[in-house]
């Protein structure tokens, strides 16, 4: 076992928000700490980590493929065998949709990065939480019942292990893939569907998780940055005049990354700039 202060972990860090969430998270804790920047392109993680080492921080770099059960379970061994444990975890990993291909064609990949991987995250990195220790999900205020026909929101307000929601996401990529999901009440943005599984999950582990988390001063939340310019977001706002800044958008979910343990902390719940947002409103 490594020894050393706090141990984060943040996925899809290689570029945009999770590049600014690593580098929001070494400048806010202790210099014993270790934050692990984490993409599944080899390459494209060192480079970041060589930026961020330029710019006065010193992120840890790992490969790391959330939409691969394998990659995470060998990850989240590593982090058991080096740390004995982890402090923060911030899964951000998302895979990119385009305006010229067909959603339909986009879905299932889009959907086991998104979905899919944040399970996999949720299941391997909530056992070896530590004490005090944040688990945090990057979703977004799409992610509400509010955004889906009400027949849809059983489907997942019901759900009550985090494989239910993965089939519930499952039967809807096949929806799509079959033009059916229209029909179905679904609406035609494959984003909006995938957040709110997305939220779903980190509702069904954080309810799950309540007494332990209570006992031991854990937190686990979705989190929604609001509009950040970046160029997965570009692509589909046409006013981006308000959109922040990555940093911007990094500064309060490192805030709830980091804050001392408050009862009064959000849990269980969908946060955006530091307030509750309404899963069925």
């Amino acid at each position: 076992m490594t020894a050393g202060g706090r141990i984060a972990v943040v996925t899809g860090a290689n570029q945009g928000l999770g590049y600014a969430l690593v580098e929001g998270l070494c400048r806010a804790l202790a210099p014993d700490d270790v934050v692990y920047l984490t993409g599944r392109d080899e390459g494209r993680v060192r480079e970041a980590t060589e930026r961020l080492r330029a710019d006065g921080v010193a992120p840890r770099p790992a490969v790391l493929d959330v939409s691969d059960a394998a990659s995470v379970t060998g990850f989240a061994e590593r982090i058991a065998r080096e740390h004995d444990g982890v402090d923060i975890v911030i899964s951000n990993a998302a895979h990119r949709i385009v305006r010229e291909e067909p959603q339909a064609a986009q879905v299932r990949r889009f959907v086991q990065t998104n979905n899919l991987g944040t399970t996999h995250m949720l299941e391997r990195f909530a056992p070896l939480l530590r004490d005090g220790g944040r688990l945090l999900v990057v979703a977004s205020g799409f992610g509400r019942l509010r955004h889906l026909a009400p027949p849809l929101h059983a489907r997942f307000d019901r759900a009550e292990s985090l494989r239910a929601v993965d089939d519930v996401m499952l039967a809807y990529v096949d929806a799509v893939e079959r033009g059916t999901a229209a029909a179905e009440g679904w609406p035609e943005w494959v984003n909006i569907a995938s957040k709110v599984g997305q939220v779903a999950s980190t509702r069904v582990l954080a309810r799950a998780m309540r007494a332990e988390a209570e006992r031991r001063h854990l937190v686990i939340d979705a989190v929604c940055p609001g509009l950040v310019d970046t160029a997965a977001s570009r692509p589909w706002f046409d006013d981006m005049s308000k959109a922040q800044t990555p940093a911007a958008a990094a500064a309060d979910i490192v805030w709830l990354a980091t804050a001392p343990y408050d009862p009064a902390l959000p849990y269980g719940e969908l946060v955006r700039h530091r307030e509750i947002l309404s899963w069925a409103e």
